[in-house]
């Protein structure tokens, strides 16, 4: 096994279409990730899901034990592959995720999946200040519109904010083929 660690955060059904909370561009983000699933198993990484669960069944999405909190189908977790379950945004807190890739001797993580303003943007941050080397491939993560003192910003302006200030400080923010390349 390699040093370097997949993390396909949060790619759960409420965030596609007929989900309690879509992501603009939710299915092609998916699409990607598929294929940037299949480079790491080719490669012998370690691929570890992330799937949050909200801390109430009135929640507006990922209500424990829903469908929509289960993971999507186009990127279907194989059996041997570990899946962490958290509650807050960044995948390293109250989770076992840090010993897991310690465990593995894990140095690198490329990062996958939703919401590009939340989950990947708390767990690339938090995995930097962790140490680790971090890759976040842009086009396989999705976000959403969002408002903000009366104004919509439209979910391609919020992905591009937070990947531009991903790549700042905190990651390489690289397309699927160049992942690929």
């Amino acid at each position: 096994m390699t040093r370097t660690a997949l993390i396909v955060v949060d790619i759960q059904n409420d965030y596609f279409p007929g989900g309690k909370w879509p992501l603009a561009g939710a299915d092609a983000a998916a699409d990607n990730a598929a294929k940037v699933i299949q480079a790491a198993r080719d490669a012998g990484d370690l691929v570890v899901y992330i799937r949050h669960e909200a801390g109430s069944d009135d929640a507006p999405f990922f209500a424990p034990g829903s469908d929509g909190a289960q993971l999507h189908p186009k990127v279907a977790r194989q059996e041997h592959e570990a899946e962490v379950l958290k509650h807050f945004p960044n995948s390293f807190r109250e989770t076992g995720l840090q010993a897991l890739l310690e465990d593995k001797g894990i140095e690198q993580l490329v990062i996958i999946g939703a919401m590009s303003h939340m989950c990947i943007d708390a767990t690339a941050r938090a995995a930097a200040d962790l140490g680790y080397k971090v890759k976040v491939i842009h086009d396989a993560c999705a976000s959403r519109d969002l408002e903000f003192d009366g104004a919509t910003v439209p979910a391609a302006h919020v992905h591009a904010a937070f990947m531009s200030a991903l790549g700042f400080a905190y990651a390489e923010v690289i397309s699927t083929d160049t992942h690929l390349g």
